[in-house]
Formats: structure tokens, sequence, C-alpha cells
């Protein structure tokens, strides 16, 4: 009696089982759904197979509308690993999600935003591990604007970080890309207006004309060479919430318009929430590094196609994912699997 033929696995197959699955993303449930294949075959294919960032930009360039007036925007998020005891790459950080710390794994990421189509991609992503490679998240976020700059070659026009990132050496080096930003300050970030001589105080501590509070603030930012010309405005977030934004738009003299540019911020947000919610990043329970790293590999790749379609169809992702299980029902009721039935 001859074997068996085991199922081969291929990058195509498991990004599959990821779009397919529902609430259950582990590699034990894939084996247990498809015959001739072991939690061995697809825990080996992880460990052996190397899937880079490169392999999401290969797969979403071609999905690009380009605009001269692009956005950039960077943002890191944490997956979420609070019960992960063995895996590698885990390590205790800050989440926003959580608002504080857990054990997870930080990845970095970079989007790219369509003003005009209001279409967003995700172009590059990093891993933070500086215990492997001993960079920082601020290295990655200079690293991936290299990338976009020099060897993507989008065309954008500003570039949007969240406060965590308005150092002083990443302004100036997207100032010297000749490119704008728009960042949030922290409340303790010391400024003083530009033509006065006065010490340095917290940006919480200026003081506002009606006139400054439309058309924004000029400042200089300790920190910065004294000749960086650069703007400050207060942004209205919530009720109970005013961001102090700054960027080197010295050309901006509306404080609307300045929200409207932050607000582009808010869809890698979407993008991450997204990401969590429909493509099983967070359930891989593998102890290797590797398959974690091919696994949001392949999560991410997941992401990008149901973008894809949900623009192509007007729907959202959410609606493409559980449009599966839309055609299932559909399916049972006509042909039931169980049947109900009556004593």
């Amino acid at each position: 009696m001859s074997r068996p033929k085991s199922e081969r696995i291929t990058r195509l197959n498991y990004c599959q089982y990821l779009l397919s699955s529902q609430t259950n993303y582990t590699i034990t449930n894939y084996a247990e759904h498809v015959e001739h294949l072991s939690h061995d075959m697809v825990n080996r294919y992880l460990r052996d197979e190397k899937l880079t960032p490169r392999l999401v930009w290969e797969h979403v360039e071609p999905q690009i509308i380009p605009d001269e007036s692009g956005y950039i925007v960077f943002d890191d998020s944490i997956i979420d690993k609070t019960y992960a005891r063995e895996i590698e790459g885990v390590r205790w950080q800050y989440s926003g999600n959580a608002h504080g710390i857990i054990r997870g794994i930080g990845m970095v990421n970079c989007i790219y935003i369509n003003p005009n189509t209001e279409q967003f991609w995700v172009i590059d992503f990093r891993i933070f591990d500086p215990e492997r490679d001993g960079k920082t998240k601020m290295d990655h976020v200079r690293d991936m604007l290299n990338n976009v700059h020099y060897n993507k070659q989008l065309p954008y026009k500003t570039v949007l970080m969240d406060s965590w990132y308005a150092s002083a050496a990443l302004m100036l080096f997207i100032s010297d890309l000749g490119k704008l930003f728009y960042c949030p300050i922290k409340s303790n970030r010391m400024a003083r207006e530009a033509q006065s001589q006065e010490h340095y105080q917290k940006v919480t501590n200026l003081e506002w004309s009606e006139h400054e509070l439309r058309v924004g603030k000029a400042i200089r930012l300790k920190g910065m060479p004294g000749d960086f010309s650069m703007k400050l405005f207060r942004v209205p977030v919530s009720t109970n919430r005013t961001d102090h934004v700054v960027t080197n738009d010295t050309s901006q003299s509306c404080a609307d318009d300045t929200r409207k540019v932050c607000a582009m911020r808010w869809l890698i947000e979407q993008f991450h929430r997204e990401l969590k919610q429909i493509t099983g990043l967070e359930f891989c329970q593998c102890r290797k590094q590797r398959i974690q790293r091919n696994h949001i590999t392949c999560a991410v790749l997941v992401w990008v196609r149901l973008k894809q379609l949900a623009y192509k169809t007007g729907e959202t992702v959410y609606q493409m994912k559980r449009g599966l299980l839309r055609n299932y029902l559909i399916e049972q009721l006509k042909n039931p699997t169980v049947s109900m039935g009556f004593a």
C-alpha cells in the first residue's frame, strides 16, 4: 500500500489559511483542516522559509496610486504576547492600545497615503528587536524613509509621525530630504517664540493670541539649529485634549488645515486595527523568532490582499472577511450539513 502523498506547503497556502480562517489561526488548526498535512510540516515550512518586508512591497507596488502630494506615515504597534514566556523576540514594551507595559513583539510600520483618493497602502515594516540588530525604533524609521526616498522613489510631500518620533535628528533629516513634516510634540518640550530672546519654556506655557490660534506661532524648538524655522499649532483632538503640532511648513497659516493634515495620521491606526482583527497577526504561538517573523509577513500580505479587494468592490476589509461566513450560511441554509429536527 503506497504512502499518502504529503501536502506541499507554500506561502500562498499559508496566506490563504490566514485569509479564510475566522477565529483560530494556529498551525495546529491549519493542519487539522488539510488532508495529509501535519503540524510539524507547517512548523518546518515557517521555520525554514525567510519572508521579508520586501515581499510586501513587491505585492503592493502595482496597486499604489501615487500622488505628488502624498503622505508617508510612521508609527509602531505591539503584537500582544501577554501570556507568552518562551517565544523568541518577545520583550516588555509600552503599548498605547493597552495604555501600559505589556509583553509583545514591536512592529514599526510605514504607510503611503494618496490624499486625493483617500486610499492608503502599507509599504514597509520592521520588527523592533534591539537585542538582535542593535537598532532603535528611530533607526528603523530612518532606514525606511531612506528606502522610500531613494529606492522605492514614491512621490510624496509630507511625513507624519507620532510625538515619540519628533526628535531633532529625524526632523532635520526629513527637512534635508526636502520634505515637510507635521508631528505633535510632548507637553514638556521646550520652545520659545521665534523673535524672542527669552528663556525656553514648556510649549504648554506659551501664551497665544486669538490671531495665533488661527494662523499658528513661529517658534524655535530647543535642540534645533537657531536658524531652523518652524511653526507651532494648537490642534484640538477631543474635548479634553489639545495637541501641540510642529511643522517646517512655514507657509502654513491655517490651524484648521493643520488639523486636517494631522488627521491623515490616524489612517495608520486603522491599519493596525484591521491587521490585528482580520489576519490572525497576534495568534501565532510558535517559539522560534523566524516563524514569528514569517507569520507576521504573511499576515501583512493577507491585509494587502483584502484591502485591494475592498478598494475594488467598495466594501470594507471586515465585510470582505465576514463575507466568507455569509457565503457559508447561505450554502448551509440551502443544503445543511446537520439538519434540524424535532422529536
